[in-house]
């Protein structure tokens, strides 16, 4: 069985004045997928305080635990991170499917979509 994991690594720069509030959403954004989204597997959370900006990278079991992510958790806090923040690349990489393309695109995410070609795994 092929991997069907989706790895999402994507960036969001704070506004003047607003790296804690951003970090503090992000730290809210954290506590929601543990607790309500079995398929996040794994939230990472970096921050350049240089220049305000946050680094995350989320994996997902699949896309369609992505797709449950963006309509839930990420939909919740979309619009207040706006406020704050400007939003960077979105990457996803992995298997997703068209219509999940589109719907990252309709949000206005500045979004790169690439299925995996080779890697290697040591676990």
């Amino acid at each position: 069985m092929e991997n069907q994991e989706v790895m999402v690594v994507y960036k969001w720069t704070a506004k003047e004045g607003n790296s804690e509030e951003l970090k503090a959403i992000y730290r809210e954004v954290e506590s929601q997928m543990k607790s309500n989204e079995p398929g996040a597997l794994k939230v990472e959370c970096y921050f350049d305080e240089t220049s305000s900006t946050l680094i995350v990278m989320d994996l997902f079991a699949d896309a369609g635990a992505v797709g449950f992510h963006l309509g839930t958790t990420a939909a919740g806090h979309f619009e207040n991170l706006l406020k704050i923040a400007i939003p960077g690349e979105f990457l996803f990489c992995g298997e997703v499917p068209e219509e999940m393309k589109q719907a990252a695109t309709a949000m206005g995410l500045n979004a790169t979509f690439a299925p995996k070609i080779f890697g290697f795994d040591r676990a």
